[in-house]
């Protein structure tokens, strides 16, 4: 890949090696104080009083809204209101890294990697889809009869915060219980469970309720309202043919061909026996991006099958719901392993240690050879040689020198006259060495 410095700049993930960690709680205020990074750093304690002034602080510019600021001293504080739910996913630690460059005077001295964990604070209660369901049982329905309930969902992001225990609430000697297992998604299955037989002669309906607690402190919680009718009903849930399927495509997978068909049976007969299928809350918006559920027929089929490259495998929850009233629900495991065939072009991320805007660095006319002028960090997810980078810049007054695996700085290599010239192109180019190589 080519990148004509003037300069461009590109987004990508790597993983970096972290000089400090710290943690902040969600929701604070913009301006919140979370850290003294050049205490911590210790970066002062060898640097003689009279030129500790000389050290300053600061970070790269980016495109985006920056969720930090750092002064010159090295004091880190919130740029604005961080929301755990909005920038991280379920059940995963939440954290940023940001690139902080440390300068001695004009020059650069070194770049601290900052990993800042954002910690969930218990600001969602448990929330069932809707506030009442009615459902029903038969006269000649067994002990153990089991009706499915739908679910709570938590939309905090950490573990406690969404843990949620369910509590049935009930009359004293009414015939129910309530059973709880979890899914192979994670999310709890709900069933009212039948403990004795009923007759529609004494009693035709009862009110029950369903308690979700979440494991904050102190915890939240939702109710679900459950209306129970005495009648005959659907009581035979959809069967997978298996409860797992893992199949295995190449990147090029045409999109028009199911990748798999899922088989499902159900012994009711009318509308209790029509099936549907729909991709569980837990199957993650990614997966659901590169593929595409056939609600009636079951078919999976791609939905962005030039880009199955960057992933290796994808994990979808398809459940199948047949036509009930409350319908019952199934749920079964689709594992899609990628072939990759592809070897795809190296990607180039820059910082600058000042710009003027996102494409243009900007340097001193009196910046003295060697200074630091940009961080450049390649990224390669192929393997092999295919994933093996070198880069080189065609310029005689800037040099490109590693940094390690993957890490270029861009250095002043002799000096520059505003006079002479006032504006630089710095053409960057990286290649792999795959055949044939792609740059």
């Amino acid at each position: 890949m080519l990148l004509l410095l003037s300069i461009v700049l590109s987004m990508v993930h790597c993983v970096l090696t972290i000089d400090l960690t710290y943690h902040v709680e969600e929701e604070r205020s913009p301006g919140t104080y979370v850290a003294d990074i050049a205490a911590d750093s210790k970066l002062l304690d060898n640097v003689k009083p009279s030129d500790q002034h000389l050290i300053t602080f600061s970070q790269f510019k980016r495109k985006v809204a920056q969720l930090f600021n750092i002064t010159k001293t090295g004091k880190l504080y919130t740029a604005q209101t961080l929301d755990a739910e909005d920038l991280c996913t379920f059940n995963k630690e939440c954290s940023r890294t940001v690139k902080v460059v440390v300068n001695k005077g004009t020059s650069v001295s070194k770049i601290l990697k900052i990993k800042i964990v954002i910690e969930d604070i218990n600001d969602h209660e448990p929330k069932f889809p809707k506030n009442t369901v009615y459902i029903e049982f038969g006269e000649d329905d067994r002990k153990g009869s089991k009706r499915s309930l739908p679910n709570a969902i938590d939309k905090d992001v950490g573990f406690q915060n969404s843990l949620i225990q369910y509590k049935l609430k009930s009359k004293n000697g009414e015939p129910f219980s309530l059973s709880v297992s979890k899914r192979a998604d994670g999310i709890s299955s709900l069933k009212i469970v039948l403990k004795e037989s009923l007759d529609r002669e004494i009693k035709d309906t009862y009110l029950l309720q369903v308690i979700a607690k979440d494991g904050g402190s102190p915890a939240k919680q939702g109710v679900l309202n459950i209306n129970i009718s005495i009648t005959d009903l659907n009581d035979n849930p959809p069967e997978f043919s298996k409860p797992l399927y893992n199949v295995s495509i190449q990147s090029t997978h045409h999109k028009s061909k199911p990748i798999i068909v899922l088989s499902v049976t159900d012994a009711d007969s009318g509308e209790n026996g029509k099936i549907t299928f729909h991709f569980s809350p837990k199957t993650s918006g990614l997966a659901k991006s590169y593929f595409q559920l056939n609600e009636t027929s079951g078919e999976i089929l791609l939905s962005k099958y030039t880009s199955l490259g960057k992933k290796k495998a994808y994990e979808l929850f398809v459940e199948a719901r047949d036509g009930g009233s409350p319908p019952l629900i199934s749920i079964a495991t689709v594992l899609v392993n990628v072939i990759n065939q592809h070897n795809n072009p190296p990607s180039i991320d820059i910082d600058y240690v000042s710009a003027i805007n996102d494409n243009t660095a900007t340097i001193s006319e009196d910046i003295k050879v060697g200074s630091f002028i940009a961080y450049v960090m390649v990224t390669d997810n192929d393997v092999g040689q295919n994933g093996e980078v070198s880069c080189d810049i065609k310029h005689d007054t800037f040099k490109l020198q590693s940094m390690g695996s993957k890490e270029y700085k861009i250095i002043l290599n002799k000096p520059v006259d505003r006079e002479t010239q006032g504006h630089y192109n710095i053409p960057v180019s990286c290649q792999d060495k795959g055949l044939p190589p792609l740059k």
